[in-house]
């Protein structure tokens, strides 16, 4: 068995890359190969927690057209997000994994509250975290919320697992010559506007000194990858002096 380079990571995984080729709900033909991979990871003894996006179902103030009050564009997307966070819990308890959902809004009918912790607890004996509803507030992304719960539980990385295989310096989906680029500073993110993470996530990284590894959900065994040190995708960590 291969040396694993990170013995507790934060995987944040986007509502959009859930739904697959269907853009929208829930494509178990996607799910399934993810929830193998985390338990193979997790049976080596990796300690995981995941924040789900809910964009498969609602973006929050991009869904609201300008025509909903932010706040409660925003807490219809957290709600977004514990629709897949028990999604996920489902596929990993259908494998054997022993799996708790915390929400960041207290919903104690479905899943845990969030509490630090309970959480680092539940990694310690080995049960996989599934964080939903974001940070609790409205104005903060996923993204954000994955940052926050990764310097909480003390992650080594937060692995951000997309529909692309890293950073470009421009949309390849568009321009078929972008770069791709291997490795990056938090400043180089905020500078040039890379579409990583949101400013206010790419800073919060940068402060707590957590490493974000940007690659594709594509191939689902990335995530094994990327657990054991493989280089894949694009590394944005603090630069060496």
């Amino acid at each position: 068995m291969e040396a694993q380079k990170y013995k507790r990571v934060l995987i944040k995984i986007s509502g959009e890359a859930l739904a697959g080729d269907k853009h929208f709900g829930l494509n178990f033909d996607v799910i399934g190969p993810v929830c193998d991979v985390i338990k193979k990871c997790n049976e080596e003894g990796c300690e995981i927690g995941i924040v789900v996006g809910g964009g498969n179902f609602w973006r929050g103030v991009k869904d609201g057209g300008g025509k909903m009050e932010r706040t409660r564009a925003d807490h219809m997307g957290m709600l977004a997000t514990t629709i897949n966070a028990l999604a996920l819990q489902d596929a990993l308890e259908q494998r054997g994994v022993d799996v708790r959902v915390q929400t960041a809004i207290e919903m104690n009918k479905i899943a845990e509250p969030y509490i630090r912790s309970r959480a680092t607890r539940h990694l310690e004996k080995g049960r996989v975290v599934i964080f939903g509803c974001g940070t609790g507030c409205p104005f903060f992304s996923t993204d954000t919320a994955a940052v926050l719960r990764a310097a909480e539980i003390g992650a080594d990385v937060i692995l951000l697992a997309k529909n692309v295989d890293g950073v470009y310096d421009s949309d390849p989906a568009v321009n078929p010559d972008a770069k791709k680029y291997d490795h990056l500073s938090y400043m180089d993110v905020l500078n040039q506007g890379l579409g990583v993470m949101d400013s206010t996530a790419t800073s919060l990284s940068m402060d707590n000194h957590i490493p974000i590894l940007v690659f594709a959900l594509s191939d689902p065994e990335n995530i094994h990858r990327a657990v054991n040190g493989e280089k894949i995708g694009t590394i944005v960590e603090e630069v060496k002096k």
